[in-house]
């Protein structure tokens, strides 16, 4: 297990680059426009099997609801499907894991038979029938969101070097109903029968698209909750596609209920808001920020900001930025793995090497020691996470290994130049529409920093960017305790709101803010759900920076 940086790693690239990868296969969209038809072929298919069943020898039954059951490896499965999406269904199963004092669910989306998707449900500990609900996602790529879970927001965190779980009272889940998903497969729990792997974001989004829609199907009160998709790392360049296949779908809806073509069972997700943590988003802007915060930012890794370290990063940046424009020209695997290439090896090369923590530069790391991730705790959540009794709970093949990382989807997704991608163009017509766009970054972070975090927020292209532009940070201060806890700038709302465009800098914090701050992220993340201000003296927060 490597480093999961947020910007991809360093990576021998084979001679094979030249030739192109297989086309994804799109799964599940479905036409408006020849709904009916699809509809009635899938309900016959739908019967036809379920007269299957009787003859299979597969354990399969319905219970006393109606709803069909099968037994695998041992474990109870509830299978959960939808005639829209004949390539998709769910299982679940209900653990007890972790805060067994809240509802849970977990189990696989299963895709096209062959890929299966883990995901892991907690309903909120606060009066969950009104909770809004969160997807929470790690990034990599191929890092699993149980390292959220166990390590940084999640309702129990990893312990005694595996051996236990201890209650997190900044659980996220305090106040929202939250999702914790393993995507793309061959991530943490998820897994592909055939070896085939999803390789670039915007396929990663259909396939979040499509187990959306069939979870809430089936638990359907949580189908009325304000939606917010949450993302750390990688999870910048994961969100803003997921989010854009969903309010694309919601379009797409929209119209075919219009005109009385809409197909049954289809749901429109009530997507609020996209929250990214420590994120890439914007590699262009961002690249072009490590110089500055490696030598002026709040902690510099370097002594002098004249010296020699920083004028040699300081001239990487122009061809950096070149060989990235033209990835976001012509956005192919000829423009965008030599700019993902370049800039990780010649920007972000020499910082990993200087024996800090990349994650929070006031660590060192000695990683035989703490670990390839730098954090001991990493490898106890794969020991929690492997043993029998915890796979069984969760509905989880006992044969299958739970990895915190997978090196090989992270190369996959670097053969792509998935990572040199802009993903923060396809937000404006999100927050055009009414999305609200929540971006956080710890200050002593290395791998997405927050000066790089905060200008491409401010270059964003939206009815905000003036407003936003105008404003200087405020403090803010947690509830708890009235600690400050960092500086917010906020656009929209007239201060009596978070925000439709929000920036934070979370003091004292490194890539994972939830772990070095719980009570500030508890804090933030609350007030953002619920679109409180963050900070009271937002709107009087005009002028210069």
């Amino acid at each position: 297990m490597r480093a999961a940086l947020c910007l991809l790693p360093l990576l021998s690239l084979p001679a094979a680059l030249a030739i192109p990868a297989p086309d994804q296969t799109v799964l599940g969209d479905v036409p408006y426009g020849d709904l009916a038809g699809q509809v009635v072929d899938s309900v016959k298919h739908a019967v036809h099997d379920a007269v299957e069943i009787s003859k299979s020898k597969a354990s399969k039954w319905y219970d006393a609801l109606g709803r069909l059951h099968v037994e695998q490896h041992g474990i109870n499965y509830e299978l959960v499907s939808n005639p829209v999406f004949d390539q998709y269904q769910l299982r679940v199963t209900e653990p007890d894991l972790c805060d067994p004092s809240v509802k849970q669910y977990s189990g696989y989306l299963d895709i096209a038979e062959d890929k299966h998707l883990f995901f892991w449900f907690f309903e909120a500990r606060v009066n969950p029938e009104e909770a809004p609900l969160l997807l929470w996602l790690n990034g990599g790529p191929g890092c699993s969101s149980s390292t959220g879970l166990l390590f940084e927001l999640g309702p129990c965190s990893v312990s005694d070097n595996g051996a236990n779980v201890t209650y997190n009272p900044y659980s996220w889940n305090t106040h929202a109903n939250v999702i914790f998903l393993d995507q793309p497969v061959d991530v943490g729990f998820s897994y592909a029968d055939d070896g085939t792997s999803v390789n670039t974001s915007p396929v990663a989004g259909k396939d979040v698209y499509a187990f959306l829609e069939l979870f809430l199907g089936r638990f359907n009160k949580y189908a009325s909750a304000s939606f917010h998709i949450a993302a750390e790392s990688y999870g910048g360049t994961y969100a803003p596609n997921i989010a854009s296949v969903i309010h694309a779908e919601n379009q797409l809806l929209a119209r075919a209920q219009a005109q009385n073509k809409a197909a049954p069972g289809l749901l429109h997700i009530n997507l609020a808001s996209i929250m990214l943590g420590n994120g890439l988003t914007n590699p262009y802007i961002q690249m072009a920020s490590v110089p500055d915060w490696a030598c002026d930012g709040p902690y510099p890794v370097f002594d002098d900001p004249s010296g020699p370290e920083c004028e040699a990063l300081r001239t990487k940046v122009p061809t950096c930025q070149r060989l990235l424009q033209s990835c976001y020209n012509f956005e192919s695997r000829l423009t965008c793995v030599p700019a993902l290439l370049y800039c990780n090896s010649q920007i972000m090369g020499p910082l990993v090497q200087l024996g800090l923590n990349p994650y929070d530069v006031r660590r060192k790391c000695d990683r035989s020691k703490d670990g390839d991730l730098c954090y001991p705790q990493m490898n106890w959540i794969e020991t929690w996470m492997n043993t029998p009794a915890t796979k069984r709970a969760l509905g989880v093949n006992p044969s299958r290994e739970f990895a915190s990382c997978n090196m090989e989807v992270n190369q996959a997704f670097a053969l792509q130049g998935d990572g040199a991608h802009n993903s923060a163009k396809l937000l404006p017509a999100l927050v055009e529409d009414g999305v609200r766009l929540l971006v956080y970054a710890g200050n002593a972070d290395m791998m997405c920093n927050f000066i790089g975090n905060e200008r491409w927020v401010e270059e964003l292209e939206t009815r905000f960017q003036k407003e936003f532009a105008a404003r200087k940070g405020v403090p803010w201060t947690t509830s708890e305790t009235g600690n400050i806890a960092g500086l917010v700038r906020s656009a929209g709302g007239g201060g009596h709101t978070a925000g439709n465009v929000t920036f934070v800098q979370v003091y004292e914090a490194g890539h994972m803010v939830p772990y070095d701050q719980p009570e500030a992220g508890l804090d933030l993340v609350t007030r953002w759900l619920f679109d409180l201000p963050i900070s009271v003296g937002v709107s009087e927060g005009i002028g210069g920076r």
